[in-house]
């Protein structure tokens, strides 16, 4: 009679999928989307080099569920604006639309690159994605409900293109003073509401 094969340990992770995520968060700013493998974010887990595959089936499915994080973190950021009158819930939503892009730079840009144009593709980005945008609307439409998706679309837009103009530093590049960039998303959105009936 044989001795009995030993048992080979299997690695067991808590929770593995948000520790990948997590990963992929520490080392897209460094790599950017385009030169993050899943090995290295496999290495960086501590897990073997195939383990990614058991959440993942590629690279692209990662990044989605890091875009789709950010999404539901921008959502939670602009669910969370208040303000005294619907007008100033619609500057607070903008303001944090800007303040979430400028704290989380990377993440902000994975959200809105080539991945968002395929989101039909994964149904989680798709979603969180959608809801954001339905709580601009949703501000909006508290403001002036016949104007509510050119309002919104016009206030994303702002806040959108300062947002990256934010990130990209450029305003340290004019050769005038801009206001604090802490203040301009509420400044902006202001001047746009100007602009708005009721």
């Amino acid at each position: 009679m044989g001795m009995p094969k030993a048992r080979i340990p299997t690695y067991h992770h808590g929770n593995l999928r948000e520790a990948l995520l997590d990963a992929a968060e520490v080392l897209l700013p460094q790599s950017g989307p385009e030169a993050l493998t899943l090995r290295e974010v496999a290495r960086h887990a501590g897990v073997s080099h195939g383990a990614p595959y058991h959440h993942f089936e590629s690279r692209d499915a990662l990044l989605a569920a890091v875009a789709e994080r950010g999404f539901s973190g921008l959502g939670e950021a602009m669910a969370a604006a208040a303000g005294v009158t619907a007008r100033d819930r619609l500057v607070a939503v903008c303001e944090a639309y800007v303040d979430f892009a400028a704290g989380h730079p990377t993440r902000f840009r994975l959200m809105f690159g080539p991945l968002l144009a395929s989101k039909a593709r994964y149904p989680g980005l798709k979603a969180a994605a959608e809801q954001s945008f339905f709580l601009l609307l949703d501000a909006a439409k508290e403001v002036a409900p016949s104007q509510a998706m050119p309002l919104a679309l016009a206030g994303w837009s702002m806040a959108h293109g300062l947002a990256h103009l934010r990130i990209n530093q450029v305003f340290d590049t004019l050769p005038v003073a801009a206001p604090p960039e802490g203040e301009l998303a509420g400044q902006l959105a202001r001047w746009l509401l100007q602009h708005v009936g009721g």
